[in-house]
């Protein structure tokens, strides 16, 4: 088990921005991981008018997933975690609207198909055992230092 305290190595999401509260287990060999989020009103995507977080809104919980595994699969290495980026969503099916605030939502996610440096994920998150969201997510790992160096070669 991984606590939120120890998360922030892994990822770099701050603040309202970590939608992560602990990763219950992982496995690196079979890269799939089982985490949880508790919805607050603290939440960036909180939205005070449903008293919850949008379904829609899944996605980056399940992003985050992908992030921690990644992390962790670094880390197992002896390498630094890389960025990622969130490159499309080619599939999502939403069962609820919303994730009301003092929800646990439990989230899996699996790596589906890997062509460095872009991969594909499934994820899904329940909630009481029920499934609330199912999807796919193609992500990208950069280097840091490419980055880096685009962003002045753009001016940013």
């Amino acid at each position: 088990m991984i606590e939120e305290d120890d998360l922030l190595e892994l990822i770099p999401h701050r603040g309202k921005m970590l939608l992560l509260s602990k990763v219950n287990s992982y496995d690196c060999k079979e890269m799939r991981l089982c985490a949880e989020y508790h919805v607050t009103p603290d939440c960036i995507f909180f939205d005070p008018a449903i008293g919850g977080v949008p379904s829609w809104a899944g996605f980056e919980f399940i992003a985050q997933a992908i992030s921690v595994l990644t992390g962790i699969r670094y880390r197992e290495l002896g390498i630094k975690p890389r960025l990622g980026f969130i490159l499309s969503i080619p599939s999502m099916k939403m069962e609820i609207p919303l994730f009301k605030a003092g929800s646990c939502v439990e989230l899996r996610a699996k790596l589906k198909d890997a062509m460095d440096p872009i991969y594909t994920f499934t994820g899904e998150a329940y909630l009481e055992g029920k499934k609330a969201i199912e999807g796919m997510l193609m992500v990208m790992e950069i280097n840091e230092e490419n980055f880096s160096d685009l962003c002045r070669e753009q001016g940013a």
